[in-house]
């Protein structure tokens, strides 16, 4: 059990190399953002392939490659309507001093696959564990996932209408679930990877794996998802107003 941790980290490392070597031939960084996805698909298979298989194993890993597939189509989509590359990602190398190609794949690439090998840490033990049958922390963890997965995709299906609408160019998104939180889809996220963590308690030594929860909640919160986005809503009509009566991330009722 001890080498299933690089066996991990290896496939990985060979997924992120092989997106590296498309978006470096595409000339288009945020090709990275279509590859989160797909390394928790990729951890979350291989710890299958690598330990004991049960019904607990297999409907973690499935949450797991759901939730993937969903998110990598969803950007993917995304990424081919647009005919630019990401902005963030033109800033960000005005930043770097050496080689482009080998900061890219360092800072950016190999960075985001040792995270998400990181957040895989429950479903990772799950995987491995000698345990196989489910449980009530089963139970409890999938309807958790659940109701993080409604929000994610809802969320992101209700802003991708909204942008789709002429009519609401340039204007924000304030209704559906953007009503009770500025990121439902950001919520939603972190709330999946809290539920499949109460799964992970349900196997010896699960509650480690709250690095898991805790490391994706703090990058939403204060890296790469609600910083970012915020900052480039800053000074739009109507976006003081709205952040003074929304919720940053947990959805509650709008303040008057």
């Amino acid at each position: 059990m001890l080498d299933h941790p690089l066996l991990i980290l290896l496939a990985v490392f060979i997924y992120i190399t092989i997106i590296f070597s498309v978006a470096w031939a595409k000339k288009r960084l945020d090709i990275v953002d279509i590859a989160w996805g797909g390394a928790f698909i990729v951890t979350a298979i291989t710890s299958l392939l690598l330990g004991p298989k049960g019904w607990l194993q297999y409907i973690v890993t499935t949450l797991v490659v759901i939730w993937g597939l969903r998110l990598a189509f969803y950007i993917l989509r995304r990424v081919i309507r647009s005919k630019n590359e990401d902005p963030r990602y033109v800033e960000i190398r005005k930043t770097w001093k050496g080689n482009v190609a080998v900061n890219a794949y360092v800072r950016i690439f190999l960075v985001q696959g040792v995270l998400a090998v990181i957040v895989s840490a429950a479903i990772i033990l799950i995987n491995v564990s000698s345990m196989k049958d489910v449980n009530n922390w089963t139970i409890v963890g999938a309807i958790i996932w659940l109701v993080g997965f409604l929000f994610e995709s809802i969320g992101d299906s209700q802003l991708r209408i909204h942008l789709a609408d002429p009519a609401k160019k340039n204007t924000l998104m304030t209704l559906g679930l953007w009503k009770y939180t500025r990121h439902p889809n950001y919520f939603g996220e972190a709330t999946q990877w809290w539920g499949i963590f109460v799964v992970a308690l349900g196997v010896p030594f699960g509650w480690i794996t709250i690095i898991s929860p805790i490391t994706i909640t703090f990058l939403l919160l204060y890296v790469s998802g609600v910083p970012l986005t915020e900052k480039r809503f800053e000074g739009r009509p109507g976006w003081s107003e709205y952040k003074a009566r929304t919720s940053m991330f947990l959805p509650l009722p709008p303040r008057k």
